[in-house]
């Protein structure tokens, strides 16, 4: 797994904010937007500074269907389009049931697709299939356009309980996009 990561330019994730363990008084909204591409927003104007698109992401808690950012004594509400995170590189080591895949965000963040960070497809109109994968502590990020073909590039086709099921095996588990009947319209 370390070379794995490593091929996505760190041996390991950074330290995060314990964020999960922290329960202060929520203090308003603020006018901060994660857009669906994975551009962060303050008072309609885009973050260009990318240390601080990644400080606030560190401090980035969900609940429910609800974002906030948190410290130890504030928290506020943020919107969020999509997913709060984006996958912007993939790593892929191995083939078949033996196959890992990595992800690094646009935050950094460096997850290996397994049993605590899953990939999970979502199926739009005009948008054909949006991959996510999980981060952390319910937070997902969304695979750019790019990263979607060459994962999709790594899909087969299985019997699921006496169905064909196309997906993405990886993690030692099988992530299913869609049945098989239906890739045509992928």
């Amino acid at each position: 797994m370390n070379r794995l990561l490593g091929a996505l330019g760190s041996g390991s994730s950074r330290r995060l904010p314990p964020v999960e363990r922290w329960n202060p008084p929520f203090c308003g909204d603020l006018d901060m937007r994660i857009a669906g591409d994975g551009t962060w927003f303050y008072l309609g104007t885009p973050i260009g500074r990318p240390a601080l698109v990644k400080l606030f992401s560190s401090v980035l808690k969900r609940e429910g269907d609800d974002y906030f950012l948190v410290t130890p004594v504030e928290k506020v509400g943020i919107t969020v389009e999509d997913a709060p995170l984006q996958a912007v590189e993939m790593a892929v080591e191995g083939e078949g049931d033996q196959r890992s895949i990595a992800f690094r965000t646009r935050t950094d963040d460096l997850v290996t697709v397994g049993p605590d960070n899953a990939l999970r497809f979502a199926r739009a109109a005009n948008e054909g299939v949006k991959p996510y994968v999980h981060v952390r502590r319910g937070l997902w990020a969304r695979l750019t356009r790019a990263l979607t073909y060459d994962l999709l590039a790594l899909g087969e086709v299985r019997d699921i309980a006496g169905e064909a099921q196309f997906g993405i095996m990886a993690g030692g588990a099988f992530h299913v996009v869609a049945p098989a009947s239906e890739i045509e319209g992928l």
